[in-house]
């Protein structure tokens, strides 16, 4: 396998710094983030390396020396938000990424489905997040109605550009279970569509990971390594936990686009993201690459960065000193007969 890490977390220091820090770690890649609901802070003048070849060199030699490539990029964000100061945006983004991918040499583009209304003229996402009743289906029948003509068009674009688009399972998605990702292959005829297999938003839906990713097999692309611990008051409020608080203009707080903006997570928390091996121990991390290596060697596993307890550089020593501990542990690959 090949271990790297998600940039987005080293988004307050220079390329170079950030490559040294990745370094030091005993990563070897640096997934680049690109736009979406993060600004690309690492690559800022994306227009011009898309124009000047002289620009994608000068962007291309701070990697030279570092031990560290390019392992993929990462658009995250809602291209089918019905808010035209949204939506629109984060899907340019993503076509920009593609073109970008083929321009620096990358195959992989890591992005989400994204989720739109619920109905025509809606303004805001809808998440139908159990469809026992007939107007969910008539909800998430629509949105397939808007998703469908879109990733049909970023797959062929895709295609074109021999790049291959990693859609997140994340939750507030229309595509956030190996049940969505087969539907819009299906519906789209995709075949440069597939998932970048984030653990973490399994973990927290009850899911396992090793299971979805044989389940899966090829349409896995590319992988995050990112975990997640259940905590007791998941007891009381269940993983679908609602109670978060609004952040004011006066709060640190992220925005998410237009005028959303991350709120402040529950607490007590039913769950948390926490480094590599805080949620499950390194053996399950063994298995979790295992079954990755059966469906590609060469595939990256990026850290991605997100346990609140941990600063920046403590949280991604743990988590890489975890999964080099996974790495190293893993058997020896079956070979077919």
């Amino acid at each position: 396998m090949k271990l790297g890490l998600y940039n987005a977390i080293l988004h307050d220091r220079p390329l170079p710094e950030a490559l040294r820090v990745i370094a030091d770690q005993g990563l070897t890649g640096l997934e680049l983030n690109t736009g979406g609901f993060l600004p690309p802070s690492h690559v800022p003048n994306i227009d011009e390396i898309l124009a000047s070849d002289a620009a994608r060199d000068d962007f291309l030699a701070q990697f030279e020396g570092t031990g560290v490539s390019l392992a993929g990029l990462n658009c995250n964000g809602n291209p089918l938000h019905p808010d035209p100061a949204i939506g629109p945006r984060h899907a340019e983004d993503v076509r920009r990424s593609i073109r970008l991918a083929a321009r620096l040499g990358q195959d992989r583009v890591v992005t989400m489905s994204g989720l739109p209304a619920g109905e025509e003229g809606g303004t805001r996402p809808n998440w139908v997040v159990n469809a026992w009743n007939s107007a969910a289906l008539d909800v998430l029948e629509h949105q397939w109605q808007v998703a469908t003509p879109f990733w049909r068009e970023i797959d062929e674009l895709a295609g074109e550009h021999g790049v291959k688009v990693a859609l997140e399972l994340h939750p507030q998605n229309l595509v956030f279970n190996p049940a969505g990702i087969r539907e819009l292959v299906e519906r789209t005829g995709a075949s440069h569509v597939g998932v970048e297999l984030d653990a973490s938003h399994l973990f927290w839906q009850q899911m396992d990971p090793i299971a979805v990713a044989r389940d899966l097999g090829p349409l896995v692309f590319h992988a995050a390594a990112k975990d997640v611990r259940i905590n007791p008051h998941a007891a009381i409020n269940g993983v679908l936990d609602n109670s978060f608080r609004r952040l004011g203009p006066d709060e640190e707080r992220t925005n998410l686009g237009g005028d959303e903006w991350a709120n402040e997570w529950p607490k007590p928390s039913a769950w948390d993201f926490v480094a590599i091996g805080k949620g499950h121990p390194v053996e399950y991390w063994t298995r979790f690459l295992e079954a990755l290596r059966e469906i590609d060697p060469q595939m990256w596993v990026n850290i991605e960065h997100e346990d609140t307890e941990l600063g920046r550089e403590e949280g991604i020593a743990l988590a890489a000193e975890a999964l080099r501990e996974a790495e190293a542990a893993m058997g020896a690959p079956t070979r077919a007969v």
